[in-house]
């Protein structure tokens, strides 16, 4: 792969959850967060990126968000509903991110905080900028997703080798 074709990787945080009675793997979006989703779709259309591949919780929150936020998207790409993506912490985040066959390009990965912040600020490194600012000031809240860039096979991805390219939250 060259460095001019780089992997693109979108971290993508569920919308605002409700909290009914039910457990927390369980617990649906808010009305909130059903609109959020859709215009955070619309984001992720804008950018123009064709995903190859959604890793998505299998929580119902963050199922849903990727239902009401896909059919934005041009392309529909292939979803995997990932139980170990749930509660996962970054390192568990990263470990599957390199179980990604390398003829998959680029990556939606739709999760949950603390993991979705900590897996895009490790990848991100030193990576310095506007969006990294944004990112830090704001911890990354219900919708709000990281779009990484990256250079090379996905068992190689590690802490610091990707680059931080945009940050958005449903309040830009």
């Amino acid at each position: 792969m060259s460095v001019a074709e780089p992997r693109k990787i979108v971290l993508f945080r569920h919308a605002k959850a409700d909290w009914p009675q039910v457990s927390d793997h369980d617990r649906p979006l808010a009305e909130r967060g059903r609109k959020d989703a859709v215009v955070a779709g619309r984001r992720l259309a804008g950018t123009g990126i064709v995903f190859d591949l959604a890793l998505c919780s299998s929580a119902v929150r963050t199922r849903e968000t990727w239902k009401l936020a896909v059919p934005e998207l041009a392309h529909r790409p292939k979803t995997v509903y990932e139980e170990r993506a749930y509660e996962a912490s970054p390192g568990e985040l990263i470990a599957l991110l390199n179980e990604i066959p390398d003829d998959v390009r680029n990556v939606i990965l739709i999760g949950h905080n603390p993991g979705m912040h900590g897996v895009a600020d490790i990848l991100a490194g030193e990576s310095e900028g506007e969006a990294r600012e944004r990112m830090r000031r704001r911890g990354f809240p219900a919708a709000g997703f990281a779009l990484l860039s990256y250079g090379g096979s996905w068992k190689s991805l590690e802490p610091g080798t990707a680059t931080l390219q945009d940050y958005w939250e449903p309040s830009e």
